[in-house]
């Protein structure tokens, strides 16, 4: 009797870079592993989409649509090539308008795209169906998604099978039309027996018919248990990755499945471990000169009580480390467990895990509910769509206060559709205002990417990839990265970007007294005696109030972004500005001196 045919779609050009390094690896870099990844018998792919579309313009200043063309390329015609879209936000960190969500399916189906993978994070079918019309409208498979997770200990009221069932039957009664179905935990904490009792429900309401798969993580511990109890159930296919982007935060490894499925009656893709190893082996030397976190190689027993994603926590650490704090990391994490009670239950994957995290972050920085995230406050009030639970009424309230928002139950697609700066017509006016061809990819990479699309179209962007080893192909030593320095007996951080990119120095230690940079103040008849200092490091991002103004207690000073975050920096006191002390775009430290006041 043969085995049953499992599909194994490969992560690692996708979610495994996501997972291990941010995003933040070099097409020519990996190009030639993904080569040997067709040669080894591979035929089905993750090359884009979610955090990877973004993380090439906003790090590594590479074309994301240039990027999908040469993985065509490579693969051929007949591959099947898949990305990751986020409902309404595609991959947009922020709900598209119904244009930009036409623009997004027109322009992945003429790069390359296969198959679009959609989810929702809160699952509100309500925000998969116009997209799934776009996703169909231009010729591509649509797996719509049912998104999953473990509730922290001592949580309640959703993700579980009957949650989960309801779901899936909301999609069958929208009309929604799809070619596969997918389970997706991105936080890799849903128990192997919940999985078992998911998959087995849905293979029951779906039939036999429907290609039915299942995507985790390695985070918690549990992702090859999980995987064995969807085959189990009644799944077609799983996906995973290759060695040194498997493991960790990142999908179990291909050679781990082949492994654990010895003896079983499953046969994965028609894998062959020879190849596979040869495979691995190409991949390991295409990315031997780039830093691996070391928090992207480990399992932690944390992740069930935070749900941070594997695609998430390694970018969130990142930036972290860059900032100085990462001694608060742990401290995040279990701060989350209150935040996702309290938010009403979306699923930790992209955007919502930012939410979460951006809300955790400003707990421990600022004081628990001394701040409001602006994506989780207008997540709660309903901007992003219905929760599963409603929301902590004190959470609603204080968020309405806080971002002066009334709640809402108006479909976001709406809303978007009245916000001039999500229109075609907008971008393609900063387009022509800048002296930038109004191609359709530059419109949706403006109207995705904001300023940093708009700078990596002028050529004007960073370049910040970690590598930390000699460079191979020129003999020259390989300088990104950050680094502590020694000058004078004081300790600075610097972060050096490949290539013609910038050095960012600051404070190594921000509980230490911060070294800020020389800024001539602007001043309105003096310095004043109030200071006003930062509480963590960030950028400034906009400056609202100005020298001479009369202001009240909580009134905005400037904004700063940070943990792509934004932290309204106000008035302590009712009086005057007296100066501004640094310049829009400038990095600062923990504890450094923005403003005086009198």
């Amino acid at each position: 009797m043969a085995k049953k045919y499992i599909d194994v779609m490969d992560t690692t050009f996708r979610d495994g870079f996501q997972s291990v390094f941010g995003g933040r690896v070099l097409m020519n870099d990996f190009l030639p592993a993904v080569e040997a990844a067709k040669k080894a018998g591979i035929n089905h792919f993750e090359f884009g989409g979610g955090a990877r579309f973004q993380s090439l313009f906003f790090y590594l200043q590479e074309n994301a649509f240039e990027m999908m063309d040469r993985f065509r390329e490579i693969v051929g015609p007949e591959v099947n090539l898949q990305v990751l879209s986020r409902g309404i936000n595609t991959v947009m960190l922020d709900t598209g308008s119904r244009e930009m969500i036409d623009l997004f399916a027109k322009m992945f189906a003429k790069h390359g795209t296969t198959t679009v993978r959609n989810f929702d994070a809160l699952n509100d079918v309500q925000n998969l169906m116009y997209s799934s019309e776009c996703v169909k409208k231009y010729g591509m498979n649509h797996e719509v998604v049912v998104t999953m997770m473990d509730l922290p200990p001592g949580c309640k009221g959703a993700h579980d099978v009957a949650f989960y069932e309801k779901t899936l039957r909301n999609i069958l009664d929208s009309g929604i039309v799809f070619d596969s179905v997918c389970f997706k935990d991105a936080s890799g904490t849903s128990s192997p027996h919940k999985v078992y009792e998911t998959i087995a429900m849905a293979r029951k309401l779906l039939g036999d018919e429907v290609h039915l798969r299942l995507h985790t993580h390695e985070t918690a511990g549990v992702s090859v248990a999980a995987y064995l109890a969807a085959l189990d159930a009644g799944a077609n296919g799983i996906d995973m990755a290759a060695s040194p982007v498997s493991g960790g935060t990142s999908q179990p490894d291909i050679l781990t499945m082949l492994h654990a499925t010895k003896g079983t009656d499953y046969n994965l893709g028609d894998l062959q471990l020879d190849k596979i190893l040869k495979y691995e082996d190409v991949l390991k030397n295409c990315l031997k000169d780039y830093m691996v976190p070391p928090e992207a190689t480990q399992v932690s027993p944390l992740i069930p009580f935070s749900p941070m994603p594997g695609g998430a926590l390694t970018a969130n650490t990142q930036m972290m480390r860059d900032a100085g704090n990462l001694d608060k990391f742990d401290e995040v994490i279990r701060a989350m467990k209150e935040v996702v009670e309290r938010g009403g239950y979306g699923t930790s994957v992209t955007p919502v895990s930012q939410f979460y995290w951006q809300q955790a972050y400003a707990n421990v920085m600022f004081g628990p509910w001394k701040q409001i995230a602006p994506g989780y406050g207008k997540m709660v009030l309903g901007y992003f769509g219905k929760t599963p639970v409603e929301a902590d009424h004190e959470i609603i309230k204080l968020a309405a206060e806080k971002l002066n928002l009334e709640p809402t139950t108006e479909n976001p697609l709406n809303i978007a559709d009245r916000d001039e700066t999500k229109s075609i017509a907008y971008w393609t006016k900063v387009l022509q205002e800048e002296s930038i061809e109004t191609s359709e990819e530059n419109i949706f990479i403006a109207a995705s990417c904001d300023k940093k699309g708009i700078a990596f179209l002028k050529g004007e962007g960073p370049l910040m990839v970690r590598k930390n080893s000699e460079n191979s192909s020129n003999g020259e030593i390989e300088m990104a990265g950050n680094y502590t320095v020694v000058v004078d007996g004081k300790q600075y951080s610097v972060q050096v970007a490949q290539g013609e990119g910038s050095i960012e120095v600051k404070a190594a230690t921000p509980t230490a007294a911060p070294t800020a940079p020389v800024v001539t103040p602007v001043v309105s008849g003096g310095i004043g005696s109030i200071e006003i200092h930062s509480q963590t490091p960030g950028n400034v991002w906009k400056i609202v109030a100005n020298p001479g103004d009369s202001l009240n207690v909580g009134d905005k000073i400037m904004i700063l972004e940070s943990m792509k975050m934004e932290i309204d920096i106000v008035a302590e006191i009712a009086g005057k500005l007296k100066t501004i002390n640094v310049n829009v775009n400038d990095a600062v430290t923990d504890g450094q001196l923005l403003a005086t006041m009198e």
